[in-house]
């Protein structure tokens, strides 16, 4: 085969690329042969020299910037030709000398540079850092231009011997080495690109493509970025953030002071992105985070969180949470100061009686304000949400009872036929919300008991606003706290329809009498143990009333026999007919009212004392009625002294000037609003009936354990038990159960317990 330079001087006469094959061939038909040359052919003496002359004084001639003579493929191909030869490794030294040499004698414009160390200068400063920059990239250009001539010892030679950097590398190197390694060089150039960087930082407008230049540089220059900017850097840094940190938070409010940190971190970012090299980006970002946030958080909260939240901040909020949750710890001491904000807020709703008339208003408003804080700026995260579903529970049962008293009362007045202000969607909605915050309350039994009386009332005075709403609650109660819970409430409903198909076949009974009688009666029959217990109040009827009780008596009581019927007169009422000057009127009352009212039928003037003998109603009960009649807003009667209070010896005379716009008129039954002594007596029952639940328990779980230790049993009770019970409690009924020989105690432990069968 051909070597690749058997025929050198064909070559270089061509000026062509590397050696071509030769022999000859004579005109006749003879085969080509190709043959190897005998020897090897020699370079002409003196030609590696000259060759070399050629290439070190085009070098020469790219360092000072001036043209070259020869034209750069015949230097290419002088580089090729000495390689062939062999001749590389002396090349590439002498190419490296002759770079050296330049390099070094560029040193000498900075160490006679005047001013060298004053870093305050800063246009000193600056004028240093652009002839630093000059030179790097006067270099840079060089050596790509004296790489594309040795390209070809760059491709072989170079490559094959790995020890040895390639062209572009010993630049590098040898710029690193002579004048960057430079002590002064050095630290001058640093000190000037931190100058500039500090001065951006305070607002000026600097050269960042300046920066940039010399930044890469020094990541060009292997390590030199790392250890020596960016160490100083990030120290530089950190001392900056320490102090404006340290500054800012005294002198700031804290949504100015986030907004702040939020911009000094999109700046940082930037620089990056501008002229730092990239790794320099992690550790920066945790450094002005450490500084900015890191340092403060507690400071920041309890600055400026609870203002926020009391000002529903939104945006403000949001930049929070962002900010909080780049930090280690930082969502975990936001969740605290947020769980603590909940429970002091919400302790202000339940806990003062003067705002118990808002007290559900403010908790369902308060709870759509948090909810929209944890959709909106706080991600729908799930330990916000988590936490502040335990702070409610927490600070909703601070006050036992009155919350859950509360929420019965507010869910009366949506569902009272008075309630104009809500659609049926809107109804629905509210009651969801309501579910929401029954569901943090631990005594459910209070609320079932005060519901269970509104609406009873809601019920026998044909006050509900829609059988739905009703039902919908009572499916929403039944979902939450089970069957057993709804079960009296759902008794109530059956009692109110059966009462209409009894009244359906009472009336066509009094059909078939004989003597109907001119009253039209309607009875609700109500089941004993639905309904509230109402305390029975012995009164006197006029004598139709009576005999029409006693027909409807003969005709429920045949139809079932060994039922027991008891009149509860606190719930009855009547529409009363009457004449006066102005013409006739309809009274819509309640059946004291109804009582008082037809004395006036015998007489026009009667005393307190009188009437309360007549119609024999308990003595407040009967204040109250002749308040509502003599003076309410309607006033059939005149009292005489005038006067709010009904006193003893005052006087009652038929008002026969009595004047109103409407035919029919209800007058206010006072009875029916909730008196101190209901409220209380409700509450009252709720605990009695509490005492009964621990001891059923206490006897149930005895009667399946046979013997069991008091922690034992104390531990199970509360698992079973639905309400919130002290051990002291417990410990009472445990007492009374021994005393009444349901259980004893163990003769040797008397923390021990036995069943007495």
């Amino acid at each position: 085969g051909l070597t690749k330079s058997a025929s050198l001087a064909a070559a270089t006469r061509a000026g062509g690329g590397g050696g071509g094959g030769g022999g000859g061939a004579t005109a006749s038909s003879k085969k080509l042969v190709i043959k190897n040359f005998r020897e090897r052919p020699k370079l002409p003496d003196n030609y590696t020299q000259d060759t070399w002359q050629k290439l070190h004084e085009a070098v020469g001639a790219i360092q000072s910037s001036i043209s070259i003579k020869y034209n750069l493929e015949e230097l290419y191909q002088a580089v090729e030709n000495l390689c062939s030869y062999k001749v590389s490794a002396t090349l590439y030294k002498q190419l490296r000398q002759v770079c050296e040499d330049h390099v070094k004698a560029q040193i000498l414009q900075f160490r006679e540079y005047p001013f060298l160390m004053h870093r305050n200068d800063s246009l000193d400063s600056l004028l240093f850092l652009k002839r630093i920059n000059k030179c790097w990239q006067d270099h840079c250009r060089q050596m790509i231009m004296i790489r594309s001539i040795f390209l070809f010892l760059d491709r072989t030679y170079v490559l094959q011997n790995s020890m040895l950097p390639s062209i572009w590398d010993m630049g590098l190197e040898l710029f690193r080495n002579h004048i960057i390694s430079d002590k002064q060089v050095q630290n001058k150039t640093i000190d000037g690109i931190l100058l500039l960087i500090e001065r951006e930082r305070n607002g000026e407008a600097v050269d960042r493509s300046l920066l940039r230049s010399l930044l890469s540089m020094l990541s060009d220059l292997q390590q030199v970025y790392k250890d020596s900017f960016e160490q100083r850097f990030l120290e530089e840094t950190n001392c900056l953030y320490a102090a404006e940190g340290q500054r800012l938070m005294q002198e700031r409010e804290v949504p100015e002071y986030l907004h702040h940190v939020n911009k000094r971190l999109e700046e940082e970012g930037d620089r990056v992105i501008t002229y730092l090299d990239h790794s320099t980006q992690k550790p920066l970002i945790a450094c002005v985070e450490k500084q900015l946030l890191g340092e403060h958080l507690s400071a920041i909260l309890q600055k400026g969180l609870d203002n926020l939240l009391d000002e529903n901040r939104i945006s403000d909020l949001t930049q929070t949470y962002q900010l909080f949750s780049r930090v280690k710890g930082g969502q975990q001491i936001l969740l605290q100061h947020w769980s603590e904000y909940i429970k002091n807020f919400g302790t202000t709703i339940v806990v003062n009686p003067e705002k118990d008339k808002d007290m559900v208003q403010e908790l369902l408003d308060f709870k759509d304000k948090v909810d929209h804080i944890i959709e909106v700026c706080f991600q729908k995260n799930e330990k916000f949400i988590n936490l502040m579903k335990e702070s409610f529970e927490t600070f909703i049962n601070k006050r036992p009872n009155k919350p859950a008293e509360l929420i019965a009362k507010y869910v009366d007045s949506k569902l009272r036929a008075g309630n104009k202000e809500a659609t049926d969607e809107e109804l629905e909605r509210i009651l969801d919300k309501i579910m929401i915050i029954f569901r943090f309350i631990h005594g459910k039994d209070v609320f079932e008991a005060f519901y269970k009386k509104d609406l009873a009332k809601r019920l026998l005075v044909g006050k509900s606003a829609s059988v739905d709403a009703e039902k919908s609650m009572l499916s929403k109660l039944k979902h939450e706290c089970g069957a057993a819970f709804t079960s009296k409430l759902e008794g109530m409903f059956k009692d109110m329809e059966l009462s209409k198909d009894v009244m359906v076949q009472f009336k066509q009974y009094m059909q078939n009498q004989s003597d109907p009688g001119n009253i039209d009666l309607t009875v609700n029959i109500l089941t004993m143990g639905y309904w509230p217990t109402y305390t029975p109040m012995e009164v006197h009827l006029n004598s139709e009333m009576i005999k029409l009780q006693e027909v409807f008596k003969t005709f429920y009581l045949g139809k079932h026999s060994g039922r027991k019927l008891q009149w509860q007169t606190t719930l009855g009422h009547a529409v009363l007919k009457a004449e006066f000057k102005e013409g006739k009127k309809e009274f819509q009352v309640s059946l004291f009212q109804t009582l008082v009212l037809l004395m006036f039928n015998e007489g026009d003037e009667f005393s307190f004392e009188d009437i309360k003998m007549a119609t024999g109603v308990e003595d407040n009960e009967l204040r109250r009625t002749l308040q509502s009649l003599a003076c309410g807003k309607a006033r059939v009667l005149i009292k005489n002294p005038k006067g709010k209070d009904v006193e003893d010896g005052d006087k009652f005379i038929f008002n026969g000037d009595f004047k109103h716009k409407l035919f029919r008129i209800k007058i206010n039954q006072i009875q029916m609003k909730e008196t101190v002594e209901e409220q209380v007596s409700t509450t009252e029952r709720v605990f009695q009936d509490r005492q009964y639940q621990i001891d059923a328990a206490i006897v149930r779980i005895m009667k399946m354990r046979k013997t069991l230790g008091h922690n034992l049993l104390v531990s199970e009770l509360y698992n079973q038990l639905k309400f919130p019970v002290k051990p002291g409690d417990l410990k009472k009924r445990i007492e009374s159960l021994i005393d009444r020989d349901y259980m004893e105690r163990d003769k040797d432990n008397p923390n021990q317990y036995h069943y007495v069968a």
